[in-house]
């Protein structure tokens, strides 16, 4: 799902996400963060194999931190939103938040780099996906 303000993606969370006190265990926040950038870059035309087979890249996380805020239980439906705060020029940094009922429960800033597939050494964001980043930050204004 997309606005012009920022990228959402539902979350529904299933009983193998929690832990024995029935609430999501922390990590599994941060496999519904990646699930939402994958669906973003997806939204923007790239699939991740195409990225890495056509042009060599791959996105891997550089640094993140995280406030857990609220805890979200079995069978809640959340918003994943994904936000670019920052595109740079090998790497791009997002606010990342999920929500339920429009109560934040994480809040995250995530850096993403892009680095060369066979090499992991770091390269520029391809002008492809760079130009489709930047048209999605003209949109929000």
């Amino acid at each position: 799902m997309h606005n012009q303000e920022v990228f959402i993606w539902p979350v529904r969370v299933y009983y193998e996400d929690t832990d024995a006190g029935g609430v999501v265990y922390h990590s599994n926040y941060l496999n519904f963060m990646e699930r939402a950038r994958t669906e973003w870059l997806r939204a923007l035309g790239f699939e991740q194999p195409m990225m890495k087979e056509a042009l060599g890249v791959i996105v891997v996380v550089h640094s993140l931190s995280i406030t857990f805020k609220s805890p979200a239980y079995f069978n809640d439906l959340l918003e994943v939103h994904c936000d670019t705060t920052k595109i740079g020029h090998g790497s791009i940094e997002l606010a990342q938040t999920i929500l339920r009922n429009g109560a934040v429960l994480i809040d995250a800033r995530v850096k993403a780099a892009f680095v060369n597939a066979a090499t992991f050494k770091p390269v520029g964001i391809p002008a492809n996906i760079k130009e489709a980043m930047l048209q999605q930050q003209v949109e929000k204004l």
